[in-house]
């Protein structure tokens, strides 16, 4: 067993995802020494028509984020406009980068490429050292936290002045200091895959409500090729996932109303379950505290999980930027707070809107489509609601 020392400004990252790699890298500029932990290096995920199948929507003011720590990778596809419509209307939304001065919403961000760029910037980072191995305990103290690892029968004892779990929705970290969570179940699983379209996507975010739940056509660096992100009933999700690839495209083409023209292609596909869940808090001990996905787990339909990943990184360099002391009790009480509550309007208003848009009472959907088409009148609303989604105002915090 070996004992690792503790020095002044020192932090431990556990996890090595994009939120877990940028904390790091974000930290060590900001002059700590950290520690960053995860089981290994991130591998490569499934691939199709060259592109990672994973991906995940970026905001303008994540990817500053990433751009200020130079892990911002090439294969970033920027759109500029997002289509919304849903099955039971005849109204739809249009949201446009030119009407914020903007000329991109967001960037769709393969989740490899992400990845590497990330480690090679931690790898090159002096004040960075990586840890390979498994949690095993945390023990914190007053003085500060020790964390031990197991790397293939090997428990090393890891030391710093704080502890920032960034490890995933089955956090290690999270359990072992043993954390309440609050878990909303769905019932729903989200089919992905890659496609190609026969129509170019237009740099445009293709997004359609349907009764079963909303599918989502991402755009990509090729203009024919779409990441699908499809959240659905279980019972739907096995028969489509068991359907021959031209069944899948033809099924695929309905369901999108043929905004693309005909699906003419699928990469194999992945089903994973929709549960959305919080943690009762994210500062459980003065010296631990919680970000991304070991805080709170929410539904994809607004592409917002990692995007709240960053914010919670954001708000925590605000804090470590002005000077801290890891002695002084009640440091994190107003961040643990403010991310907390962020976290709990995201996670409810994810779930109203999912039940909105799944309720097939005609007066529900005559209201609802009225209510569309009023929205989509009022140009001032939609900019509103285009700075919230992309990070440039923040109305819920």
């Amino acid at each position: 067993m070996s004992r690792g020392g503790l020095a002044t400004g020192s932090v431990i990252v556990a996890g090595g995802g994009p939120v877990g790699a940028a904390t790091a890298l974000s930290l060590a500029e900001l002059g700590f020494t950290v520690t960053l932990v995860d089981r290994g290096r991130p591998q490569p995920g499934l691939a199709a028509f060259g592109m990672d199948v994973r991906n995940v929507a970026l905001s303008p003011q994540s990817a500053a984020l990433l751009q200020q720590v130079d892990a911002w990778p090439s294969q970033a596809a920027a759109y500029k406009k997002m289509r919304v419509w849903e099955e039971r209307g005849t109204s739809q939304l249009e949201f446009d980068a030119a009407s914020v001065g903007r000329s991109e919403l967001g960037w769709l961000v393969e989740v490899a490429p992400l990845l590497e760029r990330l480690w090679q910037a931690l790898e090159a980072q002096p004040n960075v050292s990586l840890v390979f191995g498994s949690v095993v305990d945390v023990a914190p103290a007053d003085t500060g936290v020790t964390l031990c690892i197991d790397n293939d029968g090997k428990i090393n004892e890891l030391q710093a002045q704080l502890l920032i779990a960034c490890d995933g929705a089955n956090s290690a970290v999270r359990q072992a200091l043993n954390v309440l969570i609050r878990n909303w179940q769905t019932g729903q699983m989200a089919v992905t895959t890659v496609v190609r379209t026969e129509r170019p996507h237009d740099d445009t975010a293709w997004q359609r409500f349907l009764l079963d739940g909303p599918l989502a056509l991402l755009p990509s660096t090729n203009p024919h090729l779409c990441s699908i992100v499809w959240s659905q009933s279980e019972v739907q999700a096995g028969v489509r996932m068991g359907l021959a690839d031209a069944d899948f495209c033809a099924v695929l083409t309905r369901a999108s109303e043929g905004c693309l023209g005909q699906i003419q292609e699928a990469a194999p596909r992945q089903a994973f379950p929709l549960n959305q869940q919080l943690a009762a808090t994210a500062n459980p001990h003065q010296r631990v505290l919680l970000l991304g996905d070991a805080l709170r787990v929410v539904h994809p339909l607004a592409g917002l999980g990692v995007n709240l990943g960053f914010e919670d990184l954001q708000e925590l360099l605000s804090v470590m930027a002005r000077g801290v002391d890891f002695n002084l009790p009640g440091q994190w009480d107003k961040f643990a707070r403010q991310r907390l509550l962020r976290s709990e309007i995201m996670l409810r208003s994810l779930k109203g809107l999912k039940e909105l848009y799944g309720n097939d009472n005609p007066w529900v959907g005559w209201l609802r489509n009225s209510g569309v088409g009023w929205f989509g009148r009022r140009q001032w609303l939609q900019r509103r609601a285009i700075e919230e989604a992309t990070g440039l105002r923040n109305f819920s915090s």
